[in-house]
């Protein structure tokens, strides 16, 4: 077997394993809660018109049928079975199975963390590049000063600053997915949704009103959710290209009379690429598990829609284990395509992998 293939393998097998383990641990901690508050929630809309008698048989009969009182592993497997199956187990506060009401509510969350990575990822490798290959200089000063301060305001303290700024103050941009009037008027005329991204279904159907407003709303929370992991992958790329700077096939290169431009991103841009890769994904796993507080903020209806709705009074434990599976999944998916892209780009990583 090819030894490249062979890495791949070893990460594809990780995969399953890993989610094994992460949701066993999630299982136990949901199986602290008693029993009866688990259940109640399957009869807590009724429960103003039954009896206390008929409360407590209907809770046996609950818990007898959802299997709450066998032990951890055969809690656990019927729970993986529903996993499996593609329901994900059912959720009382949502009314239906926990899968398809995540899906429903995957496209507003996947554009708002695809335009945030296209925002911090180019930004956050050019400003670091042009900020070590100048250091000491006015625009490594600038990007040093700019961010600290990106990094020193937490997401929602910046969030409530946009707000009150751009969306208070001067009227530029609100939160939600759109405007509502034009919301409203997209259901009254058959607006298509192709994809569930307005910016792109905008396209398809031929409006770009409606991409240009969905592209307005964006602004303020793709700015909070991008700016601290811009500095971070600025800082990254900034330390990696200075250690790059002084390097022989640098000065070699600049005696054969190679410009600065190429000098830059032909010879010392593509040695940054490690460092700053998996710098980017840890960012992009934080900026995933991050998105649903932005969510929440600037009323952008995606995932978080769900998880608030599941943890209103008695938590609902169906949908509380959906959420941290599906975040758990596109973690795992990212880091993985990482790995890979990694393996690809750096020739230092393949030598890694045949030599491992």
């Amino acid at each position: 077997m090819p030894p490249f293939v062979h890495f791949i393998l070893r990460r594809i097998i990780a995969i399953p394993i890993t989610l094994i383990i992460i949701t066993m641990l999630l299982y136990a901690g949901v199986m602290l809660t008693p029993p009866e508050a688990r259940i109640s929630l399957y009869y807590q809309p009724n429960a103003r018109r039954l009896t206390e008698t008929q409360i407590k048989r209907m809770t046996e009969v609950y818990i007898e049928m959802y299997h709450l009182r066998d032990p951890f592993l055969v809690q656990y497997s019927y729970w993986l079975k529903s996993l499996l199956q593609g329901t994900w187990g059912y959720s009382p506060t949502m009314g239906e199975d926990v899968l398809p009401a995540l899906l429903r509510r995957t496209p507003a969350t996947a554009e708002l963390t695809l335009y945030s990575i296209l925002f911090f990822v180019p930004l956050g490798l050019v400003s670091g590049v042009y900020s070590g290959w100048n250091q000491r200089k006015a625009v490594d000063n600038t990007f040093r000063l700019a961010a600290f301060i990106s990094t020193s305001f937490p997401p929602f303290i910046l969030s409530i600053i946009l707000i009150a700024v751009f969306y208070v103050g001067l009227g530029w941009f609100a939160p939600s997915r759109l405007n509502m009037v034009l919301s409203l008027d997209l259901k009254a005329q058959g607006f298509i949704q192709y994809t569930g991204m307005y910016t792109l279904d905008g396209l398809l159907n031929h409006r770009l009103d409606v991409t240009w407003d969905a592209l307005r709303h964006l602004v303020m929370p793709v700015i909070t959710l991008s700016l601290y992991h811009w500095a971070t992958l600025g800082r990254i790329t900034r330390s990696t290209i200075i250690a790059e700077r002084t390097k022989e096939y640098i000065i070699a290169a600049r005696a054969r009379g190679a410009s600065e431009n190429k000098i830059i991103w032909k010879h010392a841009f593509p040695n940054t690429l490690a460092p700053s890769i998996t710098s980017l994904v840890l960012s992009a796993a934080s900026l995933i598990t991050g998105v649903f507080v932005v969510e929440i903020i600037f009323s952008y209806y995606g995932i978080s829609d769900l998880i608030v709705k599941s943890m209103q009074g008695i938590p609902d434990s169906a949908a509380a284990l959906g959420f941290s599976v599906y975040s758990v999944i596109i973690v795992l998916t990212l880091m993985f395509v990482m790995d890979i892209l990694m393996a690809l780009l750096d020739p230092r990583v393949r030598e890694e992998v045949i030599l491992s």
